[in-house]
């Protein structure tokens, strides 16, 4: 059965990746076959709780990475065989099924080794100076009768396992008895297979041997049948030629004497690149893979190392690898809808990239909607109002474009408030920078980009007046600084925008060369500057820092 397509928003996710996430979605579920599922990969926040909450609508799971992982590429629930089982057991498995291995395991599902068609070649093939051992065997009666698929006349201690030495009576009684004096082995560990010899078959009687096989599906005399009770000697029918009985009964040999434990095992949380890398010398066929219980889960082989990964996901409000969830890079991305700058994502094949100079991804997949003839539901226009409402500042943006309002009209219809009652809900949900901690203000709304091998990220929050601000700058910037270092940023900025008055503060750590080419004025010198008229990380500030770069290069 298919998967569902999973539909993310980017990292450090705002209202408008979440919502356009979840809108997606409800018009795909409308619109196309298939199963179409809206998910997060960052946390949540007061802003986008209020909208979803106000509409009674379900934050989208958390998905944090799509790395293909073993559990994705695995075949599960394996074909197995009990150690106890017989050789002929695990033949059985091999030849209806194809195999070249079959894995062993308990009562428990625990992983005890694995038998192949390799090892098994070995076991039933005579090795020169090693003949003597094909005769040998570590079995039970109870299994040399369920191998041969035998008649039986009469056993004792079936199920008790022994060493045995199987013997072919196809000669005349005096050669019988020259070779058993030659070979000697104990007749309790005897195995005589003969056809209609009635001497052989009272010969080996007489002497008490531990199981005397009667081929060729023959009748048995009764006097042999009670003297064979008498003496203690189990007696069956096979209804096989004396040869194919004698290797046979090697068959019937237990799993656990022929499978070898030497194996490696994989967790099925393990990357399937790291996996790809580890079994590149291997020299099995067939892996095993375990949970942390040592339980067998799954089997792959190297081929299942090089399918295409199953997982296929939409990227809406972002195309950046930087930016989206993580693992993109390594499964099928099939659509993009945006509403932000070309980043650096490169695919396989063709996909639909829905890119559009407006103010919120939003308003495009509302767009698709009044397109597509189709009216969302009430809960889902207000959604869809959340994020447009959040990403252009209730239109205040410089991002809002003509369609962000005819879009916005139209939504409030449906939903039944409109964007400013919408606004006050969202916006009066509380200070970011006063109820949360550094750390997390700096991450909240966070994207990263790449410009040639400069790497810089550009933190977003929105506060209603900078009341709350002053008494944290100096636990912001440490914070700030903290982050660029753990990860490898080149540059890094937090944007505090005042939504009343329609500017911003900006707080910078990082590359002095930039730091010094920032010409706003500098509330605090190289660390804080004031932008006015600036509200729009995409559209304002953005472009001045990629402007500073490629002034930098040039």
């Amino acid at each position: 059965m298919p998967r569902p397509i999973l539909i993310f928003g980017h990292r450090n996710p705002d209202a408008d990746a979440i919502c356009s996430a979840l809108a997606y979605a409800d018009y795909k579920s409308q619109t196309a076959e298939g199963e179409f599922k809206a998910a997060r990969c960052g946390n949540s926040n007061a802003r986008i709780d209020a909208i979803l909450n106000h509409f009674g609508v379900a934050l989208p799971p958390f998905i944090g990475d799509v790395t293909p992982r073993l559990r994705d590429t695995m075949s599960p629930d394996p074909i197995t065989v009990h150690p106890e089982a017989t050789c002929a057991n695990a033949l059985k498995i091999i030849e209806e099924n194809d195999f070249q291995v079959v894995p062993v395991v308990d009562e428990a599902s625990g992983l005890l080794g694995q038998v192949s068609v390799f090892q098994l070649g070995r076991y039933f093939l005579p090795r020169p100076g090693r003949v003597g051992d094909m005769r040998r065997v570590r079995t039970s009666i109870a299994s040399v009768v369920d191998a041969l698929g035998a008649r039986i006349l009469h056993v004792e201690d079936a199920d008790r396992v022994q060493d045995f030495h199987v013997r072919v009576g196809a000669m005349d009684i005096r050669s019988f008895d020259r070779i058993r004096s030659d070979e000697y082995v104990a007749p309790e560990q005897s195995v005589v297979v003969v056809g209609d010899r009635w001497d052989i078959q009272q010969r080996s009687i007489q002497l008490g041997i531990r199981l005397l096989v009667i081929t060729g599906a023959m009748e048995v005399e009764a006097d042999v049948v009670e003297r064979a009770r008498e003496a203690g000697v189990s007696l069956i029918v096979s209804p096989f030629d004396s040869a194919t009985t004698a290797w046979t009964i090697r068959v019937a040999a237990r799993v656990s004497d022929v499978m070898t434990d030497d194996l490696a095992e994989f967790s099925p949380e393990e990357t399937v690149a790291d996996v790809r890398r580890r079994t590149a010398t291997m020299g099995p066929a067939v892996f095993m893979v375990t949970n942390d219980e040592g339980r067998l889960v799954g089997v792959f082989t190297r081929r299942d190392l090089l399918r295409p990964s199953s997982t296929r996901i939409i990227l809406v409000d972002h195309n950046e690898l930087t930016q989206a969830v993580s693992g993109a890079d390594e499964v099928e991305i099939i659509e993009v809808v945006d509403h932000h700058r070309l980043g650096d994502l490169r695919t396989a094949d063709p996909i639909l990239f829905l890119n559009r100079p407006v103010g919120s991804t939003c308003t495009i997949v509302a767009d698709l909607y009044q397109q597509a003839g189709l009216t969302p539901s009430r809960e889902m226009a207000g959604v869809m109002m959340g994020g447009l409402v959040s990403d252009t500042l209730n239109l205040r943006s410089p991002t809002t474009t003509a369609l962000d309002k005819e879009i916005l009209g139209w939504l409030e219809g449906i939903a039944g408030l409109t964007g400013t009652e919408l606004a006050d809900i969202i916006f009066s949900s509380g200070s970011v920078v006063a109820n949360h901690e550094p750390a997390e203000v700096i991450g909240m709304d966070r994207k990263t980009y790449l410009e040639d091998d400069f790497t810089f990220a550009i933190s977003q929050v929105e506060e209603v007046g900078f009341e709350g601000f002053w008494d944290r700058t100096e636990e912001l910037l440490d914070a700030l600084e903290a982050s660029r270092v753990e990860d490898e940023l080149d540059f890094a900025a937090l944007m505090v925008t005042n939504i009343k008055e329609q500017d911003s503060l900006l707080l910078v750590r990082g590359s002095q060369g930039v730091i010094e080419a920032i010409n706003y004025p500098a509330v605090e010198e190289h660390e804080i500057y004031r932008l006015d008229g600036v509200v729009s990380r995409k559209k304002q500030l953005l472009p001045f820092i990629t402007g500073i770069l490629k002034n930098a290069r040039e």
